[in-house]
Parts: structure tokens; sequence; C-alpha cells
């Protein structure tokens, strides 16, 4: 599964940790993220993360 990185704060989502903490669990995938999610960082928005290289 693919990580995504949120270019404002370098925030990495990894489906493999997923954000317990905000409602994501542990091996969701990014397309499986909920549209009104957001960089628990930050506060980004879901569409504003990147794939990571």
């Amino acid at each position: 599964m693919d990580k995504y990185v949120c270019p404002p704060c370098g925030y990495v989502y990894d489906p493999t940790e997923g954000d317990p903490e905000n409602g994501v669990e542990p091996g969701t995938a990014w397309d499986d993220v909920p549209d009104d999610w957001v960089c628990p960082l930050c506060g980004a928005g879901k569409e504003e993360f990147e794939k990571e290289e």
C-alpha cells in the first residue's frame, strides 16, 4: 500500500499504521480514508496529500 505525504508539514500517512487517534484503523488504504479526514499535524485536507515517491 502506498504512503501519502502532506506537503505543508511533511506528515506521512502510512496505511500500515493508519491514524487510530482520528478514527482511521491500521491497515486502511488511502482510498478508504474518509474524505473529511484531515492531517493530524496541520489540519490540511486529504485532497492536499500527494503520493510518496
